[in-house]
C-alpha cells in the first residue's frame, strides 16, 4: 500500500544521511543525526540507560511516552529510535493530523504486519489529540500494529488518557543545561556543512554564554537566537561577522520568558506566585508576578488570583487586602497592559505585606461539612417565613425574637438546626482582638 505523504513528518531513516537543507532554520540543520552527537539528557542516554539501551537495539522497543520541555530533543530521540533494524516509521503531528490520518496510519501498520514488519509510529504533540482521538490509537497499540513515540510538553498524567499511559512507558526529558547549549551553539558556529562556519561570525565568549543562558534549556530558542544575530550582522571588508551585545539582545528577543500560556508551566507559575504570598515573601512575589506578566499571562488572570488569594490566606486579618485586590482587578480591566503591571505590582506588595489568616477558609469549609451531613435537617420553626396563613398555623415564625427590639436575643434564641446546637465554626484571632 502507497504511503501517503501527509502523514510524513520527516522522512525515513536511511542508510546514508541525506545533505543537509540549506534553507531549513539552523536548529533543524544542526540536529543530531547519530547518539554521539546528542547533547543532554545523561540520565537516559549515558552508559548503560534505557534510551541508550533502545537506541541501540537491545530488546524489544516498547510505546514510549517522551514528556520534556521544548527543545531537549523527544524529535531528535524518536528520529534515533527509528533507526531500529527492520521497523517502518511513520510520523503524524497532532496540530495537523486527525482521526482520518490515524486510522489511515495504522491500516497501512496491519498490511506491513501481515509482511513480518514492524510499525513505529510517532505522534509529535500528543497532548493536542483530544479523548476520541487517544482512543483510537488504543487497539493498535495494544495489539503491537504499532510501536507509539509520543513527543509531549504538557505532563501526561493531565493530557494523555490513562488507558495509553498503562500501555506506554513515560520518560522525563530535562531542560539542557548551560553548559549544553554553550556546546550546541559553539558546534554551530565551527560547523561548515550545516551550521553557521562559512558565514565567518566572531562571537565572544561572553555572548555565547549570555545567549545559552538566555536560553531556559530549550536548544532551538538558543540555536534560532544565534542564527538570526549571524545572518543580521553586515560582514566587514574582510567577511568577518562582529556579533555585538546589541544584536544578541535583539535575536533573543522576548524568548527567554517564553512558556504556553495554556500549559503546565503557566499554573507552576501562578502557584509559585500565590505561594510566595502566602509566605509573606514580596521579593519572590514580585519576581513570579514579573515572569507571568513578561510572559505574556493574561492579566485579569493574575488580577483574579490576587483577588482570591485576598480572602481566602488574609482575610479578616487585614480588610483592607480585599480592597486593594478588588481595585486592582478593577483597574487592570480599565487600563490593560503594559500600565497595568503598576496596580498589579501593588496589590502583590501589599498583600504580600499582610498579617495571614485563613480563618475564614476553615470556617466555611467546617460549616459546609456539617451541612453535608444534615442536609435534611429541618430549619427550626421560629427561623421560617410565614408568607400564608397555612404556614402560620403550621407554626412558621413562631416565638422568632426580634433582636433589635428584644436585647435578650442574641444569646437566647438558637438559630441552628437542633443536632447542631452549640457548634462553633468561627474561631476568632488574636490580631483580630488587638
Amino acid at each position: 500500500m502507497p504511503r501517503r505523504a501527509d502523514q510524513r513528518l520527516f522522512a525515513e531513516p536511511e542508510e546514508e544521511t541525506p545533505p543537509p537543507d540549506e534553507s531549513a532554520p539552523l536548529a533543524e540543520r544542526m540536529r543530531p543525526r547519530t547518539l554521539n552527537e546528542f547533547v543532554g539528557q545523561r540520565h537516559l542516554i549515558g552508559e548503560g540507560r534505557v534510551l541508550r539501551r533502545l537506541i541501540e537495539g537491545e530488546g524489544s522497543l516498547p510505546s514510549l511516552i517522551l514528556w520534556g520541555a521544548p527543545g531537549t530533543g523527544k524529535t531528535t530521540l524518536a528520529r534515533l529510535l527509528a533507526h531500529r533494524g527492520g521497523a517502518h516509521f511513520v510520523a503524524l503531528s497532532a496540530v495537523f493530523s486527525g482521526v482520518k490520518d490515524l486510522r489511515a496510519a495504522i491500516a497501512e501498520a496491519r498490511e506491513r504486519k501481515r509482511d513480518g514488519q514492524r510499525t513505529i509510529l510517532f505522534v509529535d504533540e500528543i497532548h493536542r489529540f483530544n479523548k476520541a482521538q487517544q482512543d483510537a490509537l488504543l487497539p493498535a497499540v495494544e495489539d503491537g500494529t504499532v510501536t507509539l513515540i509520543g513527543a509531549t510538553t504538557e505532563n501526561p498524567s493531565f493530557e494523555v488518557i490513562g488507558a495509553l499511559l498503562s500501555r506506554s512507558r513515560v520518560l522525563t526529558l530535562e531542560p539542557l543545561t548551560e553548559e549544553d547549549i554553550n556546546t550546541l551553539l559553539r558546534r554551530a558556529l565551527n560547523d561548515e556543512e550545516r551550521g553557521l562556519a562559512n558565514l565567518h561570525p566572531d562571537v565572544p565568549d561572553e555572548l555565547i554564554a549570555r545567549v545559552a543562558h538566555a536560553s531556559g534549556g530549550d536548544a532551538r530558542v538558543a540555536l534560532s537566537a544565534l542564527e538570526a544575530a549571524v545572518e543580521s550582522t553586515v560582514p566587514d571588508k574582510k567577511g568577518a561577522r562582529h556579533i555585538t551585545t546589541e544584536t544578541i539582545i535583539e535575536a533573543l528577543g522576548r524568548a527567554r520568558y517564553a512558556y504556553d500560556k495554556g500549559g503546565e508551566e503557566h499554573y507552576n507559575l501562578a502557584s509559585a506566585l500565590i505561594k510566595s504570598l502566602r509566605n509573606s515573601d514580596v521579593n519572590a512575589a514580585l519576581y513570579w508576578l514579573a515572569r507571568l506578566i513578561e510572559g505574556g499571562a493574561d492579566p485579569v488572570f493574575i488580577a483574579r488570583r490576587l483577588c482570591i488569594l485576598a480572602s481566602e490566606d488574609v482575610g479578616l486579618a487585614d480588610p483592607q487586602a480585599m480592597v486593594q485586590a478588588a481595585a486592582a482587578a478593577q483597574i487592570t480591566q480599565l487600563i490593560g497592559l503594559p500600565e497595568a503591571l503598576y496596580p498589579l505590582s501593588q496589590a502583590t506588595v501589599y498583600l504580600a505585606h499582610a498579617p495571614k489568616s485563613n480563618a475564614i477558609k476553615r470556617a466555611y469549609h467546617a460549616a459546609a461539612e456539617d451541612a453535608g451531613e444534615t442536609a435534611r435537617e429541618p430549619v427550626p420553626l421560629h427561623l421560617r417565613n410565614a408568607v400564608t396563613p397555612l404556614m402560620k398555623r403550621a407554626g412558621y415564625g413562631k416565638n422568632y425574637r426580634y433582636v433589635h427590639d428584644d436585647t435578650h436575643a442574641r444569646e437566647e434564641m438558637q438559630c441552628l438546626p437542633e443536632r447542631l446546637q452549640g457548634r462553633k465554626y468561627w474561631e476568632e484571632e488574636k490580631e483580630n482582638d488587638e
